[in-house]
């Protein structure tokens, strides 16, 4: 099988592009930057199903090499609802946005902010911790008095 090369960077040019629009801060840029990465999943799905081949329907005295997968094609189908359902979940998110404040995009959270500014440094996480904090002296000699070495007394 021999890989089409067109498709491959179509499929480049939609993950890097959709990449990009996600990375904006417009809630439109980020539904058409969803929807091209749905698209780019649907042609790399598209082209991990092999060549083109007879309907996976059995018939008597059809080699088995000469079916296409289905499988591809139930993810495809897939990915399209799953898209689709994104979609119009940043359609609403979007439409609330602009009823609310008159603008799709995201504005700078003020608690965000704060905590970006502060000191990275936690005083419970990165003080020193002491080297020894064990109550005992370390005498094993003790240690090794109180077990006992016959199951038997353990019962007793």
């Amino acid at each position: 099988m021999s890989t089409n090369v067109t498709l491959l960077v179509v499929m480049g040019v939609l993950f890097a592009v959709g990449i990009y629009l996600l990375l904006e801060r417009s809630l439109t840029r980020v539904l058409l930057g969803i929807v091209l990465l749905g698209n780019g999943v649907n042609l790399l799905l598209l082209s991990t199903g092999g060549p083109r081949g007879k309907a996976p329907l059995y018939e008597k005295g059809t080699d088995p090499a000469a079916y296409s997968d289905p499988l591809p094609q139930a993810l495809i189908l897939t990915a399209i609802v799953i898209t689709f359902a994104v979609t119009a979940f940043m359609l609403g998110i979007i439409y609330r946005s602009w009823v609310i404040s008159r603008a799709d995009v995201v504005a700078d959270d003020d608690e965000d902010l704060r905590v970006s500014q502060q000191s990275p440094f936690d005083f419970e996480e990165d003080s020193p911790v002491p080297e020894d904090t064990t109550e005992f002296d370390g005498d094993e000699s003790v240690s090794a008095s109180n077990t006992n070495t016959d199951p038997g007394e353990a019962r007793a």
